[in-house]
């Protein structure tokens, strides 16, 4: 499908060869089986990990340790790329290296740096991040998981999180938890007494991702596993909007496929004599799509500019998240429209995306607070505080 505003062009010759790596990946090793494991609800990450690991892709806008140090740029066109195989395989690559790896190399102590962020963007160990509980998602200052330190100078840390993408495979959690001094992240093994993370089942989005809830039960951490670097919900705040960004460009990616899916589609499906690609109706909805992938794509590239520029702000991102998964999601319903009744079945893509979409346009901000933020920057009055 032509790219009618030429915003791949404007790549440089290293983010178009990153591009040109990641899709070629997804094409050989995910797009073959991805349908089947939305159905069969299994994502084989141990399989993957290292597979993304030698690709580069974990960790790829962090320094050192192992990580690539890349721009902006090129970590949002990896994950567009990624996006345009399956919602659930960016995700998996967006907490690995925005939600796990980051705090820990943005707050973390050497040890915990030279500990698991090599391994980790080998693909080697996994982690995950707990920060949403049952009764506690957008309002994250009234959390209950809570950490005490003891007379030995160890932690000790109760209660539960929910909705934990990559939770019950991790070898790592990066677990947010109110303390005397304020919210404090704690690096919490795998293994670790009391520390329990079952998988969440029966999803009908990111079938194809790993669900998890996380208890913890008087878990023993020492004092070595707080994050010293950081106090506050400037922490897990800081890592969702470097999880955000990711996501602003991964969607482009699903709505890309949709979009090409339809134009073929419609290309080639025959009622009444000729192509429906061919009617004014179906025309109108493929001029619409094409508009927003375009605008979409727009705005992905200009804050990933404005963030190798260091002037990209939270809420830049807001209105990022918020118009693109929504323009995503347009796009993936009106493809499904235009697929009519094979448009529901997983011999085509788009019935997956448009699940997963569902599910991205709540998960790391709902649309709701995106809005409230966008709301308060034009006005100066909070809504939600």
């Amino acid at each position: 499908m032509d790219d009618l505003l030429r915003t791949d062009d404007t790549l440089s010759d290293e983010q178009r060869l990153i591009r040109d790596t990641v899709k070629e990946f997804v094409a050989d090793k995910v797009l073959p089986h991805v349908g089947e494991w939305f159905e069969d609800a299994v994502f084989p990450a141990r399989e993957l990990s290292p597979l993304l690991g030698s690709l580069g892709v974990l960790g790829m806008h962090l320094e050192g340790y192992g990580c690539a140090g890349l721009d902006a740029v090129s970590y949002g066109v990896a994950c567009r790329e990624l996006e345009a195989g399956d919602s659930g395989l960016r995700s998996f690559v967006s907490v690995q290296g925005s939600l796990a790896m980051f705090p820990i190399w943005k707050y973390g102590s050497a040890e915990q740096k030279e500990e698991w962020l090599p391994r980790m963007a080998s693909g080697e160990a996994i982690g995950c991040f707990g920060l949403t509980e049952p009764d506690h998602g957008s309002d994250p200052a009234t959390m209950r998981t809570h950490a005490k330190q003891d007379p030995s100078g160890d932690w000790i840390l109760n209660g539960s999180k929910m909705w934990i993408t990559n939770g019950s495979i991790s070898d790592v959690a990066v677990v947010w938890a109110q303390t005397e001094d304020g919210v404090r992240g704690f690096v919490v093994p795998a293994g670790t007494p009391g520390f329990t993370a079952p998988e969440i089942h029966k999803k009908m989005s990111l079938r194809a991702s790993v669900t998890s809830s996380l208890y913890f039960d008087d878990v023993r951490l020492p004092a070595s596993a707080v994050l010293p670097g950081v106090r506050g919900l400037k922490g897990p705040l800081s890592c969702l909007t470097e999880a955000r960004f990711g996501i602003l460009w991964g969607v482009v990616g699903a709505a890309r496929d949709c979009l090409e899916t339809a134009v073929d589609y419609s290309t080639s499906r025959v009622q009444f004599g000729k192509p429906i690609g061919a009617f004014q109706l179906t025309q109108e909805k493929l001029a619409w799509m094409y508009v927003g992938l375009g605008q979409s794509q727009l705005t992905a590239l200009h804050l990933g500019r404005l963030k190798d520029a260091g002037a990209l702000t939270p809420r830049q991102v807001s209105f990022g998240k918020l118009a693109n998964v929504r323009a995503a999601l347009d796009i993936a319903r009106q493809a499904r429209s235009i697929l009519a009744g094979n448009g529901i079945t997983l011999e085509y893509p788009v019935i997956r995306h448009m699940n997963n979409l569902e599910s991205v346009l709540t998960y790391e901000g709902t649309q709701e607070i995106h809005t409230l933020v966008l709301g308060e920057a034009l006005t100066g009055l909070p809504a939600y505080r």
